[in-house]
């Protein structure tokens, strides 16, 4: 993580979140046939011993299958050994983690599972008694819901506690960032650019590609031809920006993708990119609307933005969030529904309750490809769905603002930024480390 903004945005959730799967999971499915104290049910048997724990073979067939799913819907060749395999190393993976938390981590007392119970609940929009209902008639008893979600919270605290100590930062390191961060706010400077947005679905046809794409070369061809912008945007666009053209505002270059930066360079205020860009949101036809002088390192653009986060499960893939997310967009683009209303009755993380509001924010304050989206979007701009550690987010920008910094700030910033950076390596390297040290035996078995 980076700083505590970063956990309001998303490891608030260390609490609520994280507990919303286990839920969602006992809602949906079959009788559960084993949990994380590693019981099994009659007919079910050991894949792999992990630590004090079990891998049941069932856990491994669902989670196969689930890969399975997710691979043909992708139109991937499906090779069963590999995700069987796949499925059972990240299920022993999560026993690693989980029991070493049990042994690990500062306990969780029951007043305060009690009160995450209770959040559970609220966000399913159940009292007690009915979570107690719904989890009878799924076959799993409340004592064993507390203690799943007692794991999950332990992991959650000795996983970001044993990954950020593991992270160091040097003076000469940030000395480094910064001097880079220099580099290229001289070559870019600041810049406007203006956009044409046709949007490509997930997963879609060549047949939809090709559509799409010969939209978006429709656009390029009547703006080359002397059409006005802003009116070719109105008309096919879906930005969700039209009232201002498909501006994305003035802002440093190292604010925004760096796709688009690449794809206007040495294009000059006026001009028009020769070529479409692809992106994993669709076609761009871009246009530059002003550049302007090099900014200061200390003059930072801080954004107001909200989210609606939604945390894949074993029932809840990626790309079913994904859609899921699109679905909201769309309803929100057509006044059915607004972003605040559909953040407060599904987003899945502690920002839920102020309709997703995340507040103001510095660069560096959010993941990579969560910031990378959110500073592509104009003010009342929309994304489409982002998929980052944490889950799934759609991302709206109510406001951004200029603003000054002290040199001591900015450096902790980039030690923020640096910190995130070196997040994913750190978490590989110790789970290695913990998976090395564990007693680990896999059965032989055939699913």
């Amino acid at each position: 993580m980076t700083d505590n903004k970063i956990r309001s945005l998303i490891l608030a959730a260390a609490v609520i979140a994280t507990a919303m799967p286990a839920l969602a999971q006992q809602q949906h499915a079959a009788p559960v046939v084993t949990n994380s104290r590693g019981t099994l049910q009659p007919g079910d048997y050991i894949a792999a011993v992990v630590n004090q724990d079990i891998v049941a073979a069932s856990e491994v067939v669902q989670r196969t299958e689930k890969a399975r799913q997710e691979a043909r819907a992708r139109g991937e060749v499906i090779d069963s050994e590999a995700l069987h395999k796949q499925a059972l190393d990240a299920l022993v993976d999560e026993r690693v983690l989980v029991t070493y938390a049990r042994e690990n981590g500062n306990k969780i007392d029951d007043a305060e599972l009690d009160r995450v119970v209770a959040n559970v609940a609220a966000q399913n929009k159940l009292s007690m008694d009915q979570l107690r209902a719904r989890l009878k008639e799924d076959g799993m008893d409340f004592r064993r819901f507390r203690d799943n979600l007692r794991d999950q919270m332990m992991t959650e605290r000795v996983r970001e506690h044993e990954v950020q100590g593991r992270i160091r930062i040097t003076d000469g390191d940030i000395d480094k960032y910064l001097d880079q961060r220099r580099e290229a706010l001289s070559a870019g400077g600041q810049l406007n650019i203006a956009q044409i947005l046709v949007t490509v679905p997930e997963n879609a046809s060549a047949a939809v590609i090709a559509e799409k794409r010969a939209v978006a070369e429709k656009a390029l061809a009547r703006v080359q031809g002397g059409e006005d912008f802003a009116a070719v945007n109105k008309e096919l666009s879906e930005d969700g920006n039209k009232a201002k053209g498909g501006e994305i505002g003035l802002r440093p270059a190292d604010r925004l993708p760096d796709v688009f930066v690449d794809a206007v360079k040495g294009l000059t205020t006026g001009q028009i990119a020769p070529q479409l860009l692809r992106s994993g949101a669709g076609y761009h036809v871009l246009k530059v609307i002003e550049r302007s002088g090099t900014p200061s390192l200390t003059t930072i653009t801080q954004t107001h933005a909200r989210h609606i986060l939604l945390r894949p499960s074993a029932q809840l893939t990626m790309e079913v969030a994904a859609r899921r997310l699109a679905e909201y967009k769309r309803q929100i683009e057509a006044g059915t529904a607004t972003f605040e209303q559909l953040a407060k009755q599904n987003s899945e993380d502690g920002s839920a309750e102020a309709g997703g509001d995340l507040g103001w924010v510095s660069p560096g304050g959010f993941v990579p490809e969560f910031e990378e989206a959110m500073n592509a979007l104009p003010i009342k701009g929309i994304s489409g769905p982002v998929p980052s550690r944490f889950g799934v987010h759609l991302i709206q920008v109510m406001e951004r603002r200029s603003s000054q910094i002290e040199m001591k700030q900015l450096r902790e910033q980039a030690r923020n930024a640096l910190r995130e950076q070196r997040y994913d390596e750190a978490y590989t390297d110790w789970l290695k480390e913990l998976r090395s040290r564990a007693f680990i035996e896999v059965r032989e078995w055939q699913d």
